[in-house]
């Protein structure tokens, strides 16, 4: 049973009011970086939400940059720190991402509509509301002269929605030397439950290789491929250990030439999670080493690992002690959940103390009835800014 924390933050009070005072302010910055649609696989229409936030935080006397790699499919990256003169030596990462799942033109089909409170509209929830967050805490401390021990550094990706690729390497980076990592991906459930777990991930691209063969005048020449998949995707899914959170998934396959030929290939993909780095090792071992059972057929895997757990290590269950704690002071009893999709907290969480599920509360990630409640966004800034002024944690 966790013990109860203190609530006599003394910031809390006039961090929960400016916010309540500032809701319309969020609305509009909410409506802006939606109407600037920004799928993942169109780079140019990144620069949208980003000349938006860079204008944001640049207002608010942040050096801001946006980092571009040499791959023509990369949207960029925006870095925003304190000036200079205004810098502790110490620095947290707050990330989040700026691309979505929806294509440009979404809109027509999908406006953005406020009924009840509720926000609806293609990523307002994934996650247009958490960058929403990030400004509207940053200003609240800057207009209340509340100056954190510990830096704010904003990180904002364009590729978080494909696992991140473009953007793993500098996200890296700037954990190993980060005091702590503040994710404001959506919370979870309408309890706005914060995510201090999530499974580890990794794909293989699986090649099977068999022998083609007339199938009216010869079949029994031939070995099928297909015949030979079908197999190793039924132990493959054996694997499967939902009790222990570790999942093997087959979700697409393909193969063959013709009808009336022994099928000489076969490919599919192969989706696996699990809770723990030991676990995701283990299971990525036991994927390779599966054989076919038809004779003279042959299999490759290509792929691997691709995200390591966020686990609830230590160090993450200390930053989620503050995470409780500012709750508290804010009148807010929060509940963490561990869940199985990734995201930057996976990356983050290697090198530095980790929480994820700092955005808004909503529902309908990646869905047609995407929607945020218009009442969390001051909540989950206030919540934010709190955690942005605690002290530094020490690795």
């Amino acid at each position: 049973m966790e013990t109860p924390l203190p609530t006599d933050t003394p910031h809390a009070g006039p961090i929960a009011d400016w916010m309540d005072s500032h809701v319309d302010g969020m609305l509009d910055l909410l409506i802006r970086l939606v109407e600037a649609e920004s799928p993942t696989p169109d780079p140019e229409s990144q620069a949208g939400p980003q000349g938006i936030l860079r204008e944001a935080l640049a207002t608010l006397g942040y050096d801001v940059r946006v980092l571009r790699g040499r791959d023509s499919r990369d949207g960029g990256r925006l870095l925003a720190r304190p000036p200079r003169g205004d810098r502790p030596a110490v620095y947290q990462l707050v990330v989040g991402h700026s691309d979505t799942v929806w294509d440009r033109g979404t809109l027509l089909k999908m406006p953005i509509e406020i009924r009840n409170r509720v926000v609806y509209g293609p990523g307002t929830f994934d996650m247009k509301g958490g960058l929403v967050q990030i400004v509207f805490a940053l200003r609240a401390l800057r207009e209340l002269e509340l100056r954190p021990e510990v830096a704010p550094v904003v990180y904002v990706n364009s590729d978080e929605e494909i696992g991140s690729p473009y953007s793993e390497r500098h996200t890296k980076l700037l954990a190993r030397g980060a005091d702590r990592a503040l994710i404001v991906e959506p919370a979870d459930g309408p309890p706005g439950r914060i995510k201090t777990g999530r499974k580890g991930n990794g794909t293989y691209q699986v090649t099977v290789n068999g022998k083609a063969a007339h199938a009216g005048l010869d079949p029994q020449a031939g070995r099928s491929a297909i015949v030979a998949a079908a197999g190793l995707i039924e132990r493959l899914h054996e694997l499967n250990d939902y009790a222990r959170g570790q999942t093997v998934l087959v979700g697409q396959i393909e193969g063959g030439t013709r009808p009336n030929v022994v099928p000489a290939e076969c490919w599919f993909s192969v989706d696996f999670r699990a809770s723990t780095c030991e676990d995701l090792e283990e299971l990525a071992r036991a994927l390779e080493a599966i054989k076919p059972d038809v004779p003279d057929t042959t299999v490759r895997f290509e792929g691997g690992i691709e995200r390591a757990p966020l686990e609830r290590t230590p160090r993450n269950r200390r930053l989620w002690e503050a995470v409780r704690r500012s709750g508290a002071a804010l009148g807010l009893d929060l509940e963490e959940v561990f869940v199985g999709g990734g995201s930057d907290g996976n990356i983050t969480s290697v090198y530095t103390p980790t929480v994820d599920g700092l955005g808004p509360v909503g529902e309908g990630a990646h869905a047609r009835h995407e929607q945020v409640k218009l009442d969390s966004l001051p909540e989950r800034a206030a919540l934010l800014a709190l955690l942005l002024l605690e002290p530094p944690l020490g690795g």
